[in-house]
């Protein structure tokens, strides 16, 4: 049996960094992915295929609105085809990336293969292969979850996991869930050309984000889709190709018939093939159970990125995976805070988000400011005509950033600054003394932070004793305020 010192399992961004880390600092690792691939979800059906598809229906959008604008005339069909051939083409650039002979070259080895454990330290490959590691690393990822809805076994639904395979386009596409991976995908498709229905459980729609980022947002993103609120789906069937969703909505229920169904009601962990129990590894309400350090039950066992209940972000597994790896070589307790960490909503406009929203910030009773700019007063959006949306800062009354959050077209580029700031602990007003290019879409968040320089410098006592400086002076002068007033003599 092969003896490794770390077995990571998992070859999605938390397992590739883990490995790339550990094996570069000379330890002897295995990297084991059930795939035939290493990548993960956010490769083969995540972040990657969903944003390849989001940019391409942009452009169709952006395309008959430019001819609608100049007086142009577009004719054709669109092809599907073209649509996925142009996702494949971004993943299989990014694949030949994470190719396993990177690391191989690194000098750990790659096991592709399901993974279970025979005991703590005895892995089991399906392969048939068992090797033993003195300390295990899991970042297995995540999977869709599927509702208990009757009858939704008898419809072929898709999920983010085969909604890029669909033959051809949706003329009617539903879409159970209204969260992150439901609106990303229901406006792509709107976009594309599907007519487009979300259901979603709840009263509002990104109930994560600020109010007043959620309010905004609501209302723009319902001028190209068709959102059912307290919208529960009670039943599923199929029948003449088409599905058919029974709704219930105060009290009533209705029926509405689609062309494809995607369930985006959510993701859980993926580690039910794992068999934690023959390694006395230990879960908490579905996830796997870990210390501030990524420790699970089993210290020398460490779990990261969608496994654990932290941020269900891939750059916030890479973050986790970074830290462990002295952790896990050389024992020491690192722990990582993602109150730093910012994520985007990649709809039209984007939403960005970072650390505390308003209400938040409210329920802890912590004396706050909150500092905004509207991109309708920013000269590059301006020009572009992208005015809608805004920014948002909340800050302690000192002006440390409490979090930092934005409605608007590439947000999730433009705000990185304020990322930096809070974590290194600058003030807002910072943002404002930098020198921006002009004119450029960060010029929102200059806009906002100058904010804080006018309530300080003009709201407070600033102006009041700079007016007695300068009406002293004139006293003093006799009343003339320059020598130019002086008469002639």
């Amino acid at each position: 049996m092969e003896r490794y010192q770390v077995a990571i399992i998992g070859g999605g961004s938390a397992g590739m960094t883990a490995a790339s880390g550990m094996a570069s600092l000379g330890a002897k690792v295995a990297l084991i992915e059930k795939r035939d691939s290493l990548g993960g979800d956010c490769l083969h059906f995540g972040c990657v295929p969903s944003k390849a598809l989001i940019k391409t229906a942009n452009m169709s959008h952006d395309m008959y609105e430019a001819a609608e604008f100049l007086g142009l005339t577009i004719n054709g069909e669109m092809s599907f085809e073209k649509v996925k051939e142009r996702i494949n083409e971004a993943r299989n650039t990014i694949e030949s990336h994470d190719s396993s002979d990177r690391f191989t070259e690194l000098g750990a080895d790659v096991y592709f293969g399901e993974a279970s454990f025979e005991s703590d330290h005895i892995i089991h490959i399906a392969d048939g292969t068992s090797i033993y590691a003195e300390k295990v690393v899991i970042a297995t990822g995540s999977k869709p979850v599927v509702p208990p809805i009757e009858g939704i076994e008898t419809i072929p639904y898709v999920t983010n996991e085969s909604i890029f395979d669909l033959p051809s386009l949706p003329a009617k596409l539903g879409v159970i869930g209204g969260g992150t991976v439901g609106l990303e995908m229901a406006q792509a498709f709107s976009r594309l050309g599907s007519e487009v229905t979300v259901f979603e459980g709840a009263d509002k729609l990104f109930s994560k984000e600020d109010r007043d980022i959620a309010r905004f947002m609501e209302n723009e993103i319902g001028k190209e889709l068709n959102i059912r609120l307290n919208a529960k789906v009670v039943k599923a069937a199929y029948e003449n190709e088409k599905s058919t969703l029974t709704v219930e909505q105060k009290g009533q229920q209705s029926t509405e018939v689609f062309d494809v169904i995607l369930v985006a009601a959510g993701r859980k962990p993926a580690i039910d093939s794992l068999k934690l129990e023959q390694a006395g590894v230990e879960k908490v309400k579905g996830f796997i159970h870990t210390d501030s350090t990524f420790r699970t039950s089993r210290p020398h066992i460490f779990a990261v990125g969608d496994t654990v209940n932290t941020l269900p972000f891939t750059h916030a597994a890479g973050e986790e995976a970074k830290t462990i790896v002295s952790n896990v070589l050389f024992g020491l307790r690192n722990s990582l805070d993602h109150s730093n960490t910012p994520w985007v909503t990649f709809t039209v406009p984007e939403v960005f988000h970072l650390g505390m929203t308003e209400q938040e910030a409210e329920q802890k009773n912590i004396d706050f400011k909150v500092f905004r700019a509207h991109l309708n007063e920013v000269d590059r959006f301006i020009t572009a005509h992208e005015t809608r949306g805004f920014v948002k800062f909340i800050t302690d009354k000192k002006g440390y950033i409490l979090g930092a959050h934005a409605a608007g077209t590439d947000a999730g580029e433009w705000m990185q600054l304020a990322v930096f700031a809070k974590k290194n602990k600058m003030k807002v007003g910072t943002l404002s003394r930098m020198v921006y290019t002009y004119p450029v879409k960060a010029g929102a968040v200059q806009k906002a932070a100058d904010m804080f320089w006018r309530e300080k410098l003009f709201d407070g006592p600033l102006p009041k004793l700079t007016k007695k400086f300068f009406d002293l002076k004139l006293k003093l002068s006799g009343g003339k305020s320059s020598p130019d007033e002086q008469p002639d003599t």
